[in-house]
Order: structure tokens, then sequence, then C-alpha cells
């Protein structure tokens, strides 16, 4: 148990750092735009990098990399490929109902739990 923490931390360290500067050299490159093209370019690239992984790793025997690749540096990545890959399965279940409630829900509840964090701490502040 302790091990596969230990994968999942140094995974979710080096995905953190690369989504940073995957952020950073798009800055460099197309300058400060009104357009977020870092976060869709992170949730993009790591969601292929996550359909990639998982069929690679199922084909090749190589499930046991999950925490170290999938959760860990995918997930530090980005947690948008964690959620791509559940509405994916979802889908390929054939529960397509269930796939657009996930996908719906996911995007409605945070970003309502976004606003209101952000009232609630505004509040504090007044």
């Amino acid at each position: 148990m302790f091990s596969t923490v230990l994968q999942v931390a140094l995974g979710g360290a080096i995905g953190a750092s690369l989504r940073y500067l995957t952020g950073v050299g798009l800055v460099r490159a197309f300058g400060h735009l009104a357009f977020p093209l870092g976060v869709i370019t992170v949730n993009v690239l790591g969601s292929f990098a996550m359909g990639l992984f998982i069929g690679m790793a199922a084909q090749r025997g190589l499930t046991h990399l999950s925490p170290f690749v999938a959760t860990g540096i995918l997930g530090g990545f980005t947690t948008f490929s964690a959620f791509s890959l559940e509405a994916v399965t979802l889908y390929e279940r054939g529960a397509l109902g269930l796939a657009a409630a996930y996908v719906l829900a996911n995007v409605v509840l945070s970003i309502t739990a976004l606003f209101v964090g952000l009232a609630l701490s505004r509040s504090f502040a007044a």
C-alpha cells in the first residue's frame, strides 16, 4: 500500500510539473490570451495520453503501472483525463444515459461549487 502511494505521489509531482511547464511554454509561445489555452491543452493531451496508456497497458499486461502513470502522472497533469476515462467507460458499457448524466453533473456541479466557494470566500473578506 505504501509503495503504491509513493508511486502515485512521484507520478503526481511529475504530472503537475509537466502541467505547469506546458502552461509556461504556451504563454511564451503565444503570449497571454483571453482564451485559457493552457487548460484546454492539458485536458486534451491528458485525455489522449490516458486513452493511449489504458489501451496499451491492457494489451501488454502493464496495468500494474496504472498508479504511477494513470493516477500519478496523468492525474497530476490533469484530472480531466480520469474524468474522460470514466465517461468513456460508462459509454462503452452501454450506459449512455449514465454517461451523459455523469458528464453533465461533473460540469454543472463543479462550476456551481466554484461559484459557491468564491462567494463564501468573498463573504469572509467583507
